[in-house]
């Protein structure tokens, strides 16, 4: 058990409490742990997944008993089932035509885990493309690392800038940017720039035509529309109906689903002219919610 320390003071609590914000025994296991390598500064720390998954998934059951479904691999070509332990690996390189590796020929390849986050080159954060951004993760240091972990954090968000960095998790290497969020480090796990889908690979139709009454419209519209961004106020609500209709089932409520209404097509009509009526509704919408 960790010691008792001085409560600091409200100085350096300000610099000092990043890592305790975000609790590790609320996050679970840790995703993954090593060192920051800071110049000659090494930094313990552990990676704590910053995103929970809430899809609501299903088990297949047998209609007949309810029991569950157990998936089996299966020989179209024998007909018959074959066991994990006769199963190798196969890349498809034309139509039904596949090169064998051997998972001892992956193994070989795979890169070496080091448990060093290197890092690589300073950025300003706006030059990333949020389209790389795949995966956060919270970055806390282990004990007896605060002070080095507190100087970088520091650092960054001083300057407001993030560090690329390069690691391996999992047998497999990956690209990411440090970054600084409030008080704590996040590691942003990127895409590479290959596995991005190039603008220019799209089949887009010429993007004319537009003209600036219409655009100013447009603009206006938006304006009408602005707020600030408050995530909480979002929610899934596929998701959150989904769970209610299963509790509701699970305590024997019978669930009676009403038919829905056929809706017309919708009439179309000027683009200004929707643009001016979207704008008033959007005006309206504004006026009633101050009122509320």
């Amino acid at each position: 058990m960790p010691k008792t320390r001085a409560r600091p003071s409200a100085k350096s609590e300000t610099k000092n409490t990043s890592a305790r914000e975000v609790r590790p025994s609320r996050l679970g296991r840790p995703a993954w742990s090593g060192s920051i390598s800071f110049g000659l500064v090494n930094i313990p720390i552990k990676l704590y997944s910053a995103v929970r998954n809430k899809d609501v998934r299903f088990h297949l059951l047998h209609d007949k008993d309810k029991s569950r479904l157990q998936e089996k691999l299966y020989c179209p070509v024998d007909q018959e089932e074959v066991s994990r332990q006769d199963v190798v690996k196969g890349f498809e390189i034309s139509k039904n035509n596949h090169v064998v590796v051997s998972q001892e020929e992956i193994n070989s390849l795979a890169p070496k885990a080091t448990h060093t986050i290197e890092l690589m080159n300073v950025v300003d954060i706006h030059q990333i493309d949020p389209m790389y951004f795949d995966q956060p993760y919270y970055v806390l240091p282990d004990e007896r690392a605060e002070k080095a972990y507190a100087l970088l954090l520091e650092a960054l968000r001083s300057s407001e800038k993030g560090v690329v960095a390069k690691f391996v998790m999992r047998n497999k290497e990956h690209i990411g940017v440090l970054r600084p969020i409030k008080n704590v480090l996040c590691m942003e796990i990127m895409h590479f720039a290959d596995e991005l889908i190039s603008v220019r690979d799209l089949d887009l139709p010429a993007i004319t035509g537009t003209r600036d009454a219409e655009v100013k419209m447009a603009r206006q519209l938006l304006d009408s529309l602005a707020s600030d961004f408050e995530p909480e106020k979002l929610h899934d609500d596929y998701r959150e109906a989904l769970l209610t209709l299963i509790q509701k089932k699970a305590e024997g409520e019978e669930i009676v689903t009403q038919p829905e209404k056929e809706t017309n097509e919708p009439e179309v009509i000027d683009l200004m002219e929707a643009l001016k009526k979207s704008v008033v509704q959007a005006q309206q919408r504004q006026k009633n919610h101050k009122a509320a």
